[in-house]
């Protein structure tokens, strides 16, 4: 591991300086000279190293430690990663359709899309995968298996599938299909005459599927009074999507983003380019902290042109841009080429990250813009919302339990007793007590950052020759900390039950009721219907009073 680590470094050094080669000939002589030494490197330890090397893997884990020590943005795609790349860009693959991932040794089904051949086969979430096409699924992650499930349309694989509740083991065959995912997996009118669009990335016809469900929704409710544009938890995607969403609400010719980057000649400007489906309809946008890059242009713009509201928590602070390059073999590198500034001149760009998160940045470290009617706006570190929600699911113990698919096995275990439940619109989740003695038998299987970081300072000690003294102590609070784990989850009741509502309406009814339950739950969609119900505090805000 230490000679791959050195490779890493290797290349990092190798390619310094390749941007402004072409202008100074001592750094073209410094990577001519890297070059060589890690290609001379690379042959040494191909040749001498005691055990065989694996050439792609290790190129491979050198080329992600070079792009690890720029932005979290820029990143290589392998020829066996190219699918991912393709979901990523066009959101679209070819496969069965499924989200699948580790739990535990175990590789499980999280979710079958509505639709597309696992569904249609009779996937569920909570299938543990045992074998594909007779190759054991034992060992591998799911990344390993992505590449089995993925295939030419029409090509078909077969799985094994240990099914809770279920003692016999399933057989299921399964025809490959061109998976794509709606950009748009829910729009309609609300309550009150407001009307409601969810985006959850910017692939292709993002603009034109939002434009089609707001002409759709004014055609079956000609008193429209209002539209919330909910783009929580979407993390971008095309920006000449988000230009073309802003321009749905916004005439021609207006500036709704600018790129600037180390070569002038890519330096853009992107205009709206025609006339607004409209331009005087009531418009909220709703972000959380996992809103990014994207839907930070149409947010931040919209904020900007002070055409609507923004509602939710500050986003996440990403204002690069990236372009995709070939590099042979059917390889290709996503890098960060420019940075974006939106219509008051800002750019909303985090300048620091901590294990690929943005670092928060104090609004007293971030400088003052202005929007077109004078409202003060703030950039770095991501949009800040006209009227902050505090989040549901921003406590650290709820985090822990979906993360550690806590909640998720509940509610596999849950649907096995109840494979029916109310319709979407009205099912809740209020059997907190049967979940809680779910975690006790489990003997509360999530891990808190806390317990993470006391498991450091316990090996600390060891290696410090602490332990001896401080194990009583240190055992104590281990206990301590264990008894604390029930009078957290009970202090987070409301939200733990509204993570399971929404798991086993997702269950029962898919992404489509999952959405709809949502609406009828959600604190934020019912504070921007209220707001879009109230024109004079609506225009109060964009006036900055």
């Amino acid at each position: 591991m230490r000679k791959v680590k050195i490779i890493g470094i290797v290349l990092v050094f190798a390619f310094v300086g390749m941007g402004a080669a072409v202008y100074n000939n001592d750094k073209l002589f410094e990577i001519t000279k890297n070059l060589e030494i890690f290609s001379n490197l690379y042959k040494e330890l191909n040749t001498y190293y005691v055990d065989d090397i694996d050439p792609n893997k290790l190129m491979k884990v050198g080329i992600d430690a070079m792009v690890e020590t720029l932005d979290p943005y820029t990143n290589y795609f392998s020829e066996t990663q190219i699918e991912t790349w393709r979901y990523l860009s066009e959101g679209k693959y070819e496969g069965i359709g499924a989200n699948v991932k580790n739990i535990g040794d175990e590789i499980t089904v999280i979710e079958p899309y509505e639709g597309y051949p696992a569904y249609e086969a009779g996937l569920k979430a909570g299938d543990v995968i045992l074998s594909i096409d007779g190759q054991s699924t034992k060992g591998k992650n799911s990344n390993d298996l992505g590449v089995l499930l993925r295939g030419v349309p029409g090509s078909s694989v077969q799985l094994e599938i240990k099914r809770p509740g279920v003692k016999e083991i399933k057989t299921f065959k399964i025809n490959r299909g061109e998976i794509k995912m709606s950009n748009v997996p829910y729009s309609g009118i609300v309550r009150d005459h407001v009307g409601y669009v969810s985006l959850s990335t910017f692939t292709q016809d993002a603009a034109k599927n939002i434009g089609d469900a707001i002409r759709e929704m004014k055609k079956n409710d000609p008193q429209l009074k209002g539209l919330v544009l909910d783009l929580r938890d979407n993390g971008g995607g095309l920006l000449i999507e988000a230009v073309n969403i802003v321009n749905l609400f916004v005439g021609a010719n207006v500036e709704v983003v600018s790129t600037r980057g180390k070569v002038r000649d890519w330096d853009k400007v992107f205009s709206t380019r025609g006339p607004a489906l409209d331009e005087k309809l009531p418009l909220v946008v709703l972000i959380n902290k996992q809103s990014a890059s994207a839907s930070e242009i149409v947010s931040g713009s919209i904020q900007d042109l002070d055409r609507g509201v923004v509602i939710g928590q500050r986003s996440f602070g990403k204002g690069l841009v990236q372009n995709t390059k070939d590099i042979g073999y059917n390889s290709k590198l996503k890098l960060t080429t420019s940075k974006y500034y939106i219509p008051s001149g800002r750019c909303i760009q985090s300048v620091s990250y901590k294990n690929g998160e943005p670092v928060d940045i104090p609004d007293s470290q971030r400088h003052v813009f202005r929007t077109k009617g004078g409202r003060k706006v703030l950039d770095g570190g991501g949009v800040t919302p006209d009227i902050y929600v505090a989040p549901d699911s921003g406590d650290a113990p709820i985090k822990a339990l979906l993360d550690d698919f806590v909640v998720f096995n509940y509610v596999t275990k849950y649907m096995i007793a109840h494979p029916n439940i109310a319709p979407a619109d009205q099912f809740v989740f209020n059997d907190f007590d049967d979940f809680l003695k779910y975690v006790e038998s489990n003997n509360y299987p999530f891990t808190t950052a806390s317990e993470k970081k006391f498991e450091e300072l316990t090996n600390s000690a060891r290696k410090d020759e602490f332990y001896a003294p401080l194990q009583s102590d240190l055992s104590a609070l281990k206990m301590k900390i264990q008894k604390e784990k029930r009078n957290v989850l009970i202090k987070h009741k409301t939200q733990i039950n509204t993570f399971i509502t929404k798991d086993i309406v997702n269950r029962a009814y898919g992404q489509h009721g999952k959405i709809i339950n949502s609406i009828n739950h959600d604190r934020e969609v019912s504070d921007a219907i209220n707001l879009l119900n109230d024109p004079t505090r609506y225009n109060k805000i964009l006036k900055g009073k």
